[in-house]
């Protein structure tokens, strides 16, 4: 009898463990709290709701994104980040040859093969387009080593995805986020989430298959100044996100050319519309 009690007993510890590893696991996923994406016309510079922060804690998550492409510097002096939400920096910069809607697309980030970003001189002047690196746990890491305050960020990655999927991405930032995937927005938020690491929202997002861009854009007034992103579990597990190894334009096109078939710009032997006509 005592034996059957022992074996009860382990069961009884056992189950608990395992579901406490559950419970565990779906907080560490987060809770989805934005969804029906990309965001409407009305919505493009409207804040999710302040009550649905879920201030979470993603210390613990090993897949924060470090690695970006974008320009090798950041909008300077932007007279604080509600002033500089609502302007393009990025048709500012290039005479809308690029927009930031169409940065998010794989036809935008090919075009930053040949189109550079000029700002005014007071708002950093010339930007080059490179890899460069994050680190997460950094309160300031989107300062890059230049002014610390009123700065606006733009960073790139490009997701390679098996096939069409639903995804679950979490973003920290301080202070504005503004997020675009593919030629819409996902993403509008002026508020600060808190910590480099803490998140306000999973938001849900949709990824066809093959090459999806992804643009983040921060702006920041004063204080810390983080920019930071993971996805979900389920989709680093299944994608491949680039920069990966590359840490210049000219490694990332020729990462990204394996991946997609798409020669650099100094070995382009055909067309945007032949290369666009492959995907």
């Amino acid at each position: 009898m005592k034996s059957f009690y022992t074996f009860i007993t382990l069961a009884t510890a056992f189950t608990c463990l395992f579901l406490v590893g559950i419970v565990h696991l779906a907080f560490a996923q987060g809770e989805v709290n934005i969804e029906g994406g990309p965001l409407g016309e009305w919505d493009l510079l409207k804040s999710p709701p302040e009550a649905d922060d879920l201030n979470e804690d993603h210390s613990g998550v090993a897949t924060w994104i470090t690695k970006w492409y974008g320009p090798n510097g950041n909008y300077e002096e932007n007279g604080g980040f509600h002033i500089s939400a609502p302007r393009d920096l990025i048709a500012d910069g290039t005479n809308r040859l690029l927009t930031q809607t169409k940065l998010s697309t794989f036809e935008g980030v090919n075009l930053t093969q040949k189109v550079d970003v000029n700002w005014p001189a007071k708002n950093g002047g010339k930007r080059n387009w490179t890899v460069f690196e994050l680190d997460p746990t950094n309160q300031d890491n989107m300062n890059r080593n230049g002014p610390a305050d009123f700065i606006d960020f733009y960073g790139i990655i490009v997701i390679n995805a098996p096939i069409e999927m639903t995804s679950v991405m979490s973003p920290a930032h301080d202070d504005y986020a503004q997020i675009w995937i593919n030629g819409e927005k996902w993403y509008n938020n002026a508020r600060w989430t808190g910590g480099a690491q803490k998140v306000n929202y999973n938001i849900e997002v949709k990824l066809k298959k093959g090459a999806n861009v992804l643009l983040y854009r921060c702006g920041e007034s004063g204080g810390a100044a983080y920019v930071n992103l993971h996805f979900d579990k389920k989709t680093h597990d299944s994608v491949r996100i680039y920069p990966n190894k590359s840490d210049s334009q000219e490694t990332f096109f020729e990462e990204i050319g394996r991946a997609f078939n798409v020669e650099p710009a100094h070995k382009l032997a055909t067309t945007w519309a032949i290369i666009k006509k492959r995907h």
